[in-house]
C-alpha cells in the first residue's frame, strides 16, 4: 500500500475496508471522475488511482491537475478519440506485463459519450480483465433531479451538428416512450432547442440541467413550447455544458385522453357540460361519466382563469 493510501486510512477508517479489497494486476480499471465538483470522487476511485501503475486519460493536463488536487502523481498516457486504437495496443502490452492501469475521461464515466469504449473493447478482446468503478454521470445526475415520471430513459448523447442529420435522428425518436437524454455544448444549445421544438409536441416537458455540480449549476423544467423563449431570455442560460432531458412520447392511453380533452375543449365553447360530455363520448367511445367529470374540471379551471 502506498504512503497516500496509508494516510487516507488514518483519516478515514472506511479506507481500511476499501484498501483490503482485491485489486488484481493485469487489469484495466475504468474509473469515473467528478463532472464538476472535485469532492464527488469516490473513496474507492481515490484508492485505485493511488495504486495503479499508470492512468490513461482523455487530456493529460486535466487529469494531471485533478490528481494533484488529491495529492497523487502518476504516469499519464494520452488516450483520446483520435488515438484510441493505437493506445490500446500499448496498454495491452503493459497489462500483459502485469501492470494495473486506470482509464479516465475528463469528467464522468469513461466510454459513455466520452473516449474509452474502443480501449475497453480491445482489452477484453485480448482476454484481459476490466473492472469498472462507479461514480459521477451527468445523465443520471440530471435524471435524478428532473421530476420526469418514467422508469426508462434513452441515452442519445450529442446530436449531429448538421441540421439535416439532426432532423433525421429526431424524427426517428418521436415515438420513443422513454425519457430522452441529450448532451449539448453551449455554442449549439439554441439551435438544438429549436430543433427539438420543431420535432416534438409543444406540450412535452423539457429539462435543462446546466453546469451540474459546478458554481453556477442550474436546473429548469418547462414545456417544449416555452423552451426557446426561456433559453433566449438570458445569455447566461446559454453558457456551460448541458444535459437536456425530453419527456417521452405519451402512451396510447395518454394520447386518447389528450384527444378527448381537445374535443371537450372545443365542445364546451358551444355546449353545456352535459351536452359536451355526451357528444365527446359518442366521438371518442370513452365513458360519458368520466368525460362529464373532466368537463366540469375544465370549465371550473376556465372560470378561474377569467376572474
Amino acid at each position: 500500500m502506498t504512503e497516500t493510501s496509508n494516510s487516507l486510512s488514518t483519516i478515514l477508517p472506511i479506507m481500511h475496508d476499501v484498501s483490503n479489497q482485491t485489486y488484481p494486476p493485469a487489469t484495466l480499471y475504468v474509473v469515473a471522475t467528478p463532472i464538476g465538483n472535485a469532492g464527488d470522487i469516490s473513496l474507492r476511485a481515490l484508492h485505485t488511482l493511488s495504486i495503479v501503475d499508470a492512468v490513461a486519460c482523455e487530456d493529460t493536463r486535466n487529469t494531471g491537475h485533478l490528481l494533484t488536487r488529491y495529492g497523487l502523481s502518476k504516469n499519464l498516457i494520452a488516450a483520446h478519440q483520435h488515438n484510441e486504437r493505437e493506445v490500446a495496443e500499448k496498454l495491452i502490452s503493459r497489462l500483459q506485463a502485469g501492470e494495473r492501469i486506470a482509464l479516465v475521461s475528463d469528467a464522468g464515466t469513461p466510454a459513455v459519450s466520452d473516449p474509452g469504449a474502443r480501449i475497453v473493447d480491445a482489452v477484453r478482446t485480448a482476454g484481459l480483465r476490466v473492472i469498472p468503478l462507479p461514480g459521477a454521470s451527468a445523465a443520471v445526475t440530471a435524471l435524478s433531479a428532473s421530476g420526469l415520471l418514467n422508469d426508462q430513459f434513452y441515452f442519445v448523447g450529442f446530436l449531429p451538428a448538421k441540421a439535416k442529420q439532426r432532423e433525421s435522428i429526431l424524427f426517428g425518436l418521436q415515438a420513443v416512450a422513454a425519457t430522452m437524454v441529450f448532451y449539448e455544448a453551449p455554442h449549439r444549445i439554441t439551435e438544438t432547442v429549436a430543433a427539438l421544438a420543431a420535432a416534438f409536441e409543444p406540450t412535452r416537458y423539457i429539462v435543462f440541467a446546466r453546469e451540474l455540480t459546478k458554481l453556477f449549476e442550474e436546473t429548469h423544467r418547462c414545456t417544449l413550447a416555452e423552451a426557446v423563449t426561456w433559453i433566449n431570455a438570458d445569455a447566461n442560460r446559454q453558457k456551460g455544458e448541458f444535459v437536456v432531458l425530453l419527456e417521452g412520447a405519451p402512451s396510447a392511453g395518454d394520447q386518447d385522453q389528450i384527444e378527448a380533452e381537445r374535443i371537450l375543449g372545443i365542445l364546451l365553447q358551444e355546449c353545456s357540460v352535459k351536452q359536451a360530455a355526451a357528444l365527446a363520448a359518442q366521438i371518442t367511445g370513452q365513458k360519458k361519466n368520466s368525460l362529464y367529470e373532466r368537463a366540469l374540471q375544465m370549465r371550473d379551471t376556465s372560470d378561474q382563469d377569467e376572474t
